[in-house]
């Protein structure tokens, strides 16, 4: 324990502390450092604090904050899916624009549609990215709080650990949902491929319901082998059913505590699908490869590959088709999911409702307690082969 004269100096430290332009996460940094070591100092802290930084404030009385952990009601109401029939009305596109690559975690590319200026918190989505993970890169430890990660891996292979000593591996075509409720510590670190290919695969961040932010984290592989397969159109269009359903083929279960669907579809030339989506959810497509013709013959429009088409939440169905003359077929990553009504702060993986729900988190975080206790110490082997 600190003497009495030590005791006074972290406060005459910590008094000075509003005067410092320092980046809000520092400030964080700085006042968990303090009080863990010496608790005591928060009710001298109170008093001495700048109203202007309320953060600081916060961080002083959490124990009247203490996040619960949430008992689960997963009952969800099946959505309204209207067939298409002459009395269906297709979604019009609100907007269509390219994902610009850039570079995300440690050395990983990625092509980022959802979380950006373009399309951001596009309820219940959050983030959508297409990443290319090479050699020596990867996703090393990093924290989540919640939120829902979905990873469809396109090609290669990827690992990943937690600190509640889960481990696997996805390979082509397979899928991991993962649900940081509370609180999760964990990496991501792709195959060393023997022919030099990289990892591709694509990540969507999905939002929990405020009821579920403090659930308990936790992981459901889908398998390639377990996705059901629909081919409408004389097999001229092939589509993975991962969630959701498509021409009479339902997928088999449901993964993620949001509602979504999740299709993969693949159209040869001269091949149209029109596909039934919930009412009244929210709904795009991200094109992976070729040109696709989206809507119908009034109104139609070609989008080539690496575009995010945002579609208007009104309407009852989609219509895509590539035509007989195309030098390829096109496939589309067609996501549909329930809005929620409720605010999103974000900074960066911690995801809540209130901008003290964000700084409890990144406390939580720092002093490894309410959910991030098992962070201490904590490292995965993964992670150790990042090459610095």
């Amino acid at each position: 324990m600190p003497t009495s004269r030590a005791r006074i100096s972290l406060i005459e430290s910590i008094k000075i502390l509003p005067s410092m332009k320092l980046p809000l996460s520092l400030l964080i940094c700085i006042t968990a450092v303090f009080f863990a070591y010496n608790p005591s100092i928060k009710d001298s802290l109170v008093t001495l604090i700048d109203k202007k930084f309320p953060i600081l404030q916060l961080l002083a009385k959490t124990e009247a904050i203490v996040p619960q952990t949430t008992t689960l009601n997963l009952e969800q109401p099946a959505p309204i899916v209207l067939p298409v029939t002459d009395m269906a009305v297709p979604r019009a596109i609100r907007q269509v624009f390219l994902a610009i690559e850039q570079a995300e975690g440690a050395g990983a590319r990625v092509r980022r549609s959802i979380g950006t200026a373009k399309l951001r918190n596009f309820s219940p989505f959050l983030m959508l990215d297409h990443f290319t993970i090479g050699k020596g890169a990867g996703f090393p430890d990093h924290p989540h709080r919640g939120q829902e990660t979905i990873t469809y891996l396109l090609s290669g292979g990827v690992d990943h650990e937690d600190f509640a000593g889960n481990k696997g591996t996805i390979g082509p075509g397979d899928l991991q949902f993962m649900t940081a409720g509370r609180g999760i510590m964990h990496a991501e670190m792709p195959h060393e491929n023997e022919d030099g290919s990289p990892n591709v695969g694509m990540q969507l961040w999905v939002d929990l319901p405020q009821k579920l932010k403090m659930c308990e984290p936790r992981y459901r592989d889908l398998r390639a082998s377990e996705i059901p397969i629909a081919k409408p159109d004389d097999d001229r269009v092939t589509v993975k059913v991962i969630s959701g359903q498509s021409h009479g083929v339902d997928s088999v279960r449901d993964l993620a505590y949001t509602p979504v669907w999740i299709l993969d579809i693949s159209i040869k030339p001269g091949g149209k699908i029109s596909q039934p989506l919930p009412q009244g959810w929210n709904a795009f497509a991200y094109t992976l490869a070729g040109e696709t013709v989206f809507g119908s013959s009034d109104s139609t429009r070609v989008v080539k590959e690496f575009h995010n088409v945002q579609f208007d939440q009104a309407g009852d169905f989609v219509e895509l088709s590539v035509p007989d003359n195309a030098d390829s077929e096109s496939r589309i990553f067609l996501v549909a999911g329930q809005p929620l009504d409720q605010k999103v702060v974000q900074y960066g993986p911690f995801v809540l409702n209130t901008q003290e729900e964000v700084y409890q988190a990144m406390l939580d975080y720092q002093t490894a307690s309410n959910g991030f206790e098992r962070t201490r110490g904590w490292q995965s082997e993964i992670g150790k082969r990042m090459a610095f």
